[in-house]
């Protein structure tokens, strides 16, 4: 009875240990399996991130040189969706901070450091353009300047706006009319030209919109203003 009784004992231990030794071998293949998708999800996100282009600053294409402000910036859409204004990553104007109105809409900046210094917009259909060519006026040297149409920036206009922003460095705005769509930056006291403009004009055979063109969008890097 006793060696039977031993017998029996050691079944059940042999039995608990094989046991033991197959649990543990499951969960270590389990563990190594878990391992081995973590790190293999690890290398997946390495290299997700290695592959992915960089951002620079407003969304741009390519980063900008040293000393240059990055700006990018689009017209309305229709009488829709309203312009919108980056510069340095900082969005100045646009539908969202609902700061944006009908006509020219301006955004001012300082041409030293790239800080705003002021936004407004200037309603060239139903307003007055004296406020426009005051607030023109006031612009000191050295600022830079950006402007964008919304709906119809060119009604008003007369020809002191026009000469006002043509010092500013526009080729375009002589020939700025009704629901053209046109974005501009230029400065105050520059000497030439600005390269930055876009115009398209209001031409009921092409318009991509009922009555008006389609949304001119620009970008780009500003030199910055050195002493």
């Amino acid at each position: 009875m006793r060696i039977a009784g031993a017998a029996k004992l050691v079944v059940v231990i042999a039995i608990f240990l094989l046991t033991f030794y197959v649990i543990s071998q499951v969960f270590e293949i389990k563990m190594d399996a878990n391992l081995g998708h973590i790190f293999a999800r690890s290398a997946l996100d390495a290299a997700a991130r290695s592959t992915k282009p960089p951002r620079y600053k407003c969304g741009i294409s390519k980063a900008c040189p040293e000393k240059h402000f990055a700006f990018k910036m689009s017209s309305g859409a229709a009488n829709v969706v309203g312009p919108k204004i980056c510069v340095e990553d900082n969005v100045l104007m646009s539908g969202v901070k609902n700061n944006v109105g009908r006509g020219i809409n301006v955004a001012l900046v300082n041409g030293k450091t790239g800080e705003a210094l002021d936004t407004k917009f200037f309603d060239m259909w139903g307003g007055d353009v004296a406020p426009f060519i005051e607030f023109l006026k006031s612009i000191q040297d050295g600022t830079i300047v950006l402007m964008a149409t919304y709906d119809d920036g060119a009604t008003k206009l007369n020809e002191e706006a026009r000469k006002l922003i043509a010092e500013l460095g526009s080729t375009s705005i002589t020939n700025l009319g009704f629901r053209d769509n046109w974005v501009f930056c230029g400065g105050k006291g520059i000497k030439t030209k600005s390269p930055f403009e876009q115009h398209i004009k209001n031409n009921k055979d092409t318009n991509k919109y009922e009555g008006w063109p389609e949304v001119v969008e620009m970008e780009g890097c500003i030199p910055q203003k050195q002493d």
